[in-house]
């Protein structure tokens, strides 16, 4: 199996698009903005130089430093902590699209990356979960998009279907006021309704790889509206890096131009994305916020709690019964596995304590219908899997629980990088038990912090332990009859498709 550098190696890039489209920005490095520039109603109503260039200098001045390095060179920019979305080389209609949904300044990733998008590089921007990575490749797109609209102008790929819908969300508040058209493409929905909406040749396209890999694959019109794309973005690149991937990437690459931008973003910087850097996109800009793999600072209170396998849930209940008393007002619990979480969510409702789940194995709607109720707050607790881990914008969650310890490191930091977010104080708790020593070990290793230990009186907790075990066999129960109820309804389609297919044919084996 390829990884990430042998699948790029052999697809279509950026690079002659990308080093020309740099060269003719350069030409209009010093050029300056029109201070009447007006805000225009519709994307293709922007006439006029393209401010993208004309103030990206402004973003070099020297304060804060930031690595950056190509194929060719080793750069050392300074980044102005005090430039504006104005200084970074955004229209003035964007400036005040920032300003109205609150974004009064951006943040360093934004200040990072914005003036090299527009420049034309191609970019690899690694920081951490919340600090604005989806803006800073959205809003140079939006900008590049209103001087020339057409469809398909920007591909973006994400690892998750909850992810794509945020990214449309975000695209949608940023380009308000314009005929910005954008399409979601994920499993779980309609695929003819998807076709349809691809056909029409929306701006920008957000999707999951698999289903579009799909959807190309079943129709042979869809690939040429791909032909003409200028942005390919990977969002959570190390994600979609990843083997798992590999096949639906490979197919995707293959109708993409090769005259195109190719924006790498994520929350962790892996080996595969440093060789990319280093190897295969050329002149590509590198910007990362940090040093190293962190987790969400000093405000996250991260404990682990020694507690024996078999009374895991027992536990689990226990510390959910008291969140009030502890002040949280808001948890989510990481499962293992898609089933780990369903026996959770079926232990939980079993002892009418509220809590909804999230995981690979529910349809969209119910996946949807999950997370908006946590968001909205009419539930408090959340049982996920790692889908919930990665980007997804949930504004306060005071604690995270890890009931399963993840197997990679990596995904731990992703995990209660859910909390403690935008300044403010989290908690997040590991159940460890005596299986889970050495993987400790490596979260620990990794992030350069050692893990407080928590405890709760024994006692208090077991006494419990015969309403769990009694709720967690029910549990079971439930989870396994819906199991076989799946699978026989799953054979039972198989068969009827069989018995259409035979009928078909019985006139012709008769001879007819």
């Amino acid at each position: 199996m390829e990884d990430g550098i042998s699948l790029f190696s052999r697809l279509p890039s950026a690079k002659q698009g990308s080093k020309s489209k740099q060269g003719s920005a350069s030409k209009t490095t010093n050029q300056k903005l029109n201070s009447n520039e007006k805000p225009n109603a519709h994307l293709d109503s922007h006439n006029g130089e393209d401010p993208g260039v004309g103030r990206s200098n402004a973003a070099h001045a020297a304060t804060t430093s930031v690595s950056a390095s190509s194929k060719r060179t080793a750069e050392s920019l300074e980044i102005d902590e005090t430039a504006s979305f104005r200084d970074l080389g955004l229209s003035e209609w964007l400036d005040k699209v920032c300003t109205s949904l609150g974004m009064t300044h951006p943040t360093l990733v934004q200040r990072g990356c914005i003036p090299a998008i527009l420049q034309g590089r191609d970019v690899i921007g690694v920081a951490h979960t919340g600090s604005g990575k989806t803006a800073a490749f959205a809003l140079p797109i939006l900008q590049r998009l209103s001087k020339d609209p057409y469809g398909i102008f920007a591909l973006v790929l994400t690892p998750t279907r909850e992810l794509a819908f945020q990214l449309a969300d975000q695209f949608r508040a940023l380009g308000a006021g314009q005929t910005l058209k954008e399409s979601v493409v994920i499993g779980g929905l309609d695929m003819q309704a998807q076709t349809k909406e691809l056909a029409r040749r929306p701006h920008v396209v957000i999707a999951t790889p698999g289903r579009l890999r799909q959807l190309l694959s079943l129709d042979s019109d869809l690939a040429p509206a791909f032909r003409r794309a200028s942005f390919l973005v990977l969002d959570e690149a190390d994600r979609l890096l990843e083997p798992t991937f590999e096949s639906d990437l490979a197919a995707i690459m293959q109708i993409l131009p090769e005259e195109r931008q190719t924006l790498l973003f994520s929350a962790t910087m892996t080996r595969t994305l440093t060789e990319l850097q280093t190897a295969l996109l050329r002149d590509a800009y590198h910007f990362q916020a940090y040093e190293g793999l962190q987790t969400a600072g000093p405000n996250l209170k991260e404990e682990y709690m020694l507690i024996p396998a078999k009374v895991k849930e027992v536990y689990l209940v226990h510390l959910l019964q008291s969140l009030e008393e502890r002040s949280v007002r808001s948890a989510i619990v990481f499962a293992g596995t898609c089933r780990g979480c369903a026996l959770l969510a079926a232990l939980l409702e079993e002892l009418k304590i509220s809590a909804t789940a999230l995981h690979s194995g529910l349809p969209q709607k119910r996946r949807m219908a999950a997370l908006d109720r946590f968001k909205g707050g009419s539930i408090p607790i959340l049982l996920a899997t790692d889908v919930a881990s990665r980007g997804l914008d949930i504004p306060t969650v005071d604690l995270v629980v890890n009931f399963d310890l993840p197997t990679l490191a990596r995904d731990y930091v992703h995990r209660v990088g859910r909390t403690a977010r935008a300044g403010r104080k989290g908690w997040s708790l590991s159940f460890v038990s005596q299986y889970d020593v050495e993987l400790v070990q490596k979260i620990e290793q990794l992030t350069g912090k050692q893990l407080e230990k928590f405890e709760l009186e024994e006692g208090e907790v077991l006494k419990g332990i015969t309403q769990v075990y009694a709720a967690r066999r029910a549990a079971s129960l439930r989870v396994t009859d819906l199991e076989n109820k799946a699978e026989s309804g799953a054979r039972g389609g198989l068969n009827t498709r069989k018995n259409k297919h035979k009928k078909r044919k019985a006139p012709a084996a008769d001879g007819g």
